[in-house]
């Protein structure tokens, strides 16, 4: 079954994680609707202080905000919620970052995994890598997952994902911050449902070996070292 079909409605909701993403989340957006034009769109904005909520609205996105930041699991399971109380409830869901831009609308071969019974919980793994450090982050994410459930994996801590909804309420609520996708394939592997990994051609915002870049994977590893911790 193909996007039309996921894209009916209360077929599919795509749900958007977004931070100061200002100048890419519109795009994003636009991408989702253009490929899936009877979904409805959720934007997860995380206290933004740049106009990331009002980029996301005039690109026609419902967005969940709060008053402070609460970093992406809790944001993302705020925005989940959102999604699974609306008339009819959505069969399927899509998770992505809001910095994709123009190449979420090839996010659909996720969902037409779903879709087909494939898996319960499609994850896609990037065909290119840009930037990153020295990778010890990601290993860790690798360890962990594997520690956790046995579940060997290309990739970890992609955000972007498509579950059916019953697998997106069992994994709810998301681990906090960063932590959500180790989190959610670990509950996911361990309550009995498949994942399945595609590589896609994807492009996002990626992090450098810069002190911000550095930072920003520092705060990855404390948030994947709590997940863990946590289950």
């Amino acid at each position: 079954m193909g996007p039309e079909r996921a894209g009916e409605a209360g077929g599919l909701a795509a749900i958007v994680a977004a931070r100061n993403e200002a100048d890419r989340v519109g795009e994003t957006v636009r991408a989702l609707r253009g490929t899936f034009p009877a979904a409805k769109v959720w934007v997860a904005d995380d206290a933004s202080t740049d106009g990331t909520a009002e980029a996301a609205m005039l690109a026609g996105a419902e967005v969940v905000r709060r008053g402070r930041p609460h970093g992406k699991g809790g944001n993302m399971s705020a925005a989940a919620e959102a999604a699974l109380s609306v008339e009819p409830a959505p069969r399927i869901v899509l998770l992505c970052d809001g910095d994709l831009g123009a190449s979420a609308a090839r996010l659909a071969p996720l969902v037409e995994a779903v879709e087909r019974g494939e898996c319960d919980l499609a994850v896609a793994a990037f065909r290119r890598r840009v930037g990153g450090g020295f990778g010890i982050a990601l290993k860790f994410a690798h360890w962990a997952i594997r520690r956790l459930c046995g579940l060997e994996t290309q990739a970890p801590i992609s955000g972007q994902r498509a579950l059916r909804a019953d697998v997106l309420r069992a994994t709810l609520p998301f681990a906090a911050g960063y932590g959500m996708e180790i989190g959610m394939t670990v509950d996911a592997v361990r309550a009995g449902f498949s994942l399945r990994e595609y590589e896609l051609d994807l492009e996002h915002r990626a992090t450098g070996r810069s002190l911000r870049g550095f930072l920003h994977r520092a705060g990855q590893l404390r948030d994947f070292a709590r997940a863990y911790l946590a289950r």
